[in-house]
């Protein structure tokens, strides 16, 4: 008599691989998601994301120089607009030698700070808002590939800084996907809080949904993960509207 027991198929091997995973979140993220909550790991794209980010600090020091971006930023400025002309000149020297040092601090660190907040505030958001279950490291290994968009624009931003025309590179806006980057010169200050309205933000607020929804999948859909995401963003955007015109 045949043999009438089930043969159990087996399970697909778990992508545990960090490289794999930052490919898998751009072409499969769902399944990549599920893949970070059964085993969260979060360091190798973080760390990618310093490295490229330093790689665009020393390229536009080369390339473009700080010089001008220090004259823009101290431009806005009505304290330095009153000196005399040799004492801005004087400034500027005196400024000169921290500007590339403070760069790439920011890029370094930036990364980290940015990793550790936004997954202490979707945790908090998610397991006490929404009832999910989320654990912090599993929080961290979602925010972490759901910034895998912000490595392939600072690829990006290499790729310009090559191409471009070094006197019209803005370090600021140096890939042109958000709205601000259309903006005149003369446009009022609160609208460069349209730099939050760009295309690599939105496809990480998706990767975040996406991430949470995996991790509570009871508890959050992706579309209900995104609307508290989302919130998050106006929030955000609006208290920087205020500030921008409060301040102007």
């Amino acid at each position: 008599m045949a043999s009438t027991t089930l043969q159990q198929a087996p399970e697909a091997p778990e992508k545990g691989n960090s490289f794999g995973r930052i490919i898998g979140v751009i072409f499969s993220p769902k399944e990549t998601f599920e893949s970070i909550v059964r085993k969260p790991t979060w360091l190798v794209p973080i760390i990618l994301l310093c490295l490229v980010q330093c790689a665009v600090v020393g390229i536009y020091g080369q390339r473009v120089g700080w010089r001008s971006l220090l004259e823009k930023q101290l431009g806005n400025n009505p304290q330095f607009q009153q000196l005399k002309p040799e004492a801005q000149q004087e400034r500027i020297q005196q400024v000169m030698p921290f500007v590339s040092k403070i760069a790439y601090v920011q890029v370094i660190i930036g990364p980290f700070v940015a990793l550790f907040l936004f997954a202490g505030i979707f945790w908090l958001i998610f397991n006490m808002g929404a009832g999910a279950k989320i654990g912090y490291r599993i929080a961290m290994g979602v925010v972490s590939y759901s910034l895998v968009p912000g490595l392939l624009t600072a690829l990006l931003g290499i790729l310009v800084l090559y191409l471009k025309d070094p006197s019209t590179v803005d370090l600021q806006n140096l890939v042109a996907t958000n709205v601000a980057s259309y903006l005149s010169s003369d446009a009022p200050k609160w609208m460069h809080a349209l730099r939050l309205v760009d295309l690599f933000v939105i496809w990480e607020m998706i990767l975040l949904a996406l991430g949470f929804s995996a991790a509570a999948p009871k508890k959050l859909s992706t579309g209900s993960a995104f609307a508290w995401i989302f919130g998050l963003w106006a929030i955000v955007f609006l208290c920087w509207v205020g500030f921008a015109a409060a301040t102007a």
